[in-house]
């Protein structure tokens, strides 16, 4: 995977996170999905999950997994988004998502995933995204239909008694695999000089 220079795309900046962005994800992920702060938004967990949602160590680990990689998308130089693209074969696990909360709604995100999707295409070949979402987000879930993700009905029980996960705020917690099928991309060979 090519993690040399920075790619532009629609006035945003993507690159791969580096250790001295650990601090900032944090901050991120966190007021995009718990406490207050992420009350600005649409995105928010703060009402089902409460306690934190990532830590720095949390963040380090997908920063140093050589089978991913950080998204860190900037604007004018500002942090507004982050996403976490995961090799897994044909596949590629999309987490860790996070627009800031007074950007959400704008279509920022929506921009965000299509990167995401074309980079794990691109870079890795896959040819599926899958990712998790706690089966009780309704309108998150709806929103990643609109983008052309299906629920299959694969639940995974949700951690309850780790903390690091957040406290649950509800007893029927679980997450939903949500799948994409991205299509297969074809290189051209290089054409000689004329």
């Amino acid at each position: 995977m090519d993690t040399a220079a920075p790619r532009r795309a629609d006035a945003l900046t993507y690159r791969d996170a580096t250790e001295a962005d650990v601090p900032a994800l944090v901050v991120l992920v966190e007021s995009a999905y718990r406490g207050e702060a992420s009350r600005a938004g649409w995105t928010t967990e703060a009402d089902i999950l409460q306690g934190r949602r990532t830590d720095p160590e949390g963040i380090r680990a997908v920063i140093t997994d050589p089978a991913s990689r950080l998204l860190v998308v900037e604007r004018d130089g500002a942090l507004v988004a982050c996403c976490q693209l995961e090799h897994r074969g044909e596949a590629a696990y999309f987490g860790t998502f996070a627009v800031r909360p007074g950007l959400q709604g704008g279509g920022l995100g929506r921009q965000v995933i299509a990167e995401a999707e074309r980079l794990a295409a691109a870079d890795w070949g896959a040819r599926q995204m899958q990712m998790t979402v706690i089966s009780v987000r309704e309108e998150l879930i709806a929103w990643y239909e609109r983008r052309g993700y299906r629920r299959t009905g694969t639940m995974t029980p949700f951690p309850y008694g780790d903390e690091r996960f957040g406290l649950p705020q509800r007893p029927d917690l679980e997450f939903e695999l949500l799948v994409k099928d991205l299509p297969a991309l074809t290189v051209l060979p290089d054409l000689p000089a004329a």
